[in-house]
């Protein structure tokens, strides 16, 4: 179910989840009220695809997020992978499930980004470096969004 604004409340920014999808964690990134800034949360841990999306819908539906950003891991040839495919299958998943919008953005080295902030093998394993590389991908979105409306 999608978030809806009470009547007459003023409007604001709609909230962002940046997500960025990884073997054995999922990076987790929200955009703040006024959508400015993307802050990572907590990593979510799932052992299956339909676990992830379960959690997914139920941070859509606690966080009143109006739209989902999945990183979309390309080759660095710029053609899709085995991952990639199983990213756009998630992606679609999310779609059904969440019932918000859900867009693919391009991740190359987000997660080598990300190393250069998050120090540690601790800090690696406990999904913060997966929740930065997400909150990198959601900020590049926000940005892009800002620049294109400052047109």
């Amino acid at each position: 179910m999608a978030y809806r604004p009470t009547p007459g409340a003023p409007p604001h920014p709609p909230r962002l989840l940046g997500l960025d999808p990884g073997g054995r964690r999922t990076g987790v990134a929200l955009s703040d009220e006024l959508g400015l800034f993307a802050h990572a949360r907590p990593a979510i841990q799932a052992a299956t695809n339909g676990d992830l999306v379960t959690a997914v819908a139920a941070l859509v539906l606690e966080g009143a997020i109006s739209e989902i950003v999945v990183g979309l891991p390309i080759g660095l040839s710029g053609h899709d992978t085995d991952q990639t495919r199983l990213v756009r299958e998630l992606a679609a998943d999310l779609r059904s499930a969440c019932h918000v919008p859900v867009t693919l953005w391009d991740e190359r080295l987000s997660s080598v980004q990300a190393s250069h902030s998050v120090k540690g093998a601790a800090r690696r394993q406990s999904g913060e470096l997966d929740s930065a590389s997400a909150a990198l991908i959601l900020q590049a979105v926000l940005d892009s969004r800002r620049l294109a409306a400052a047109r």
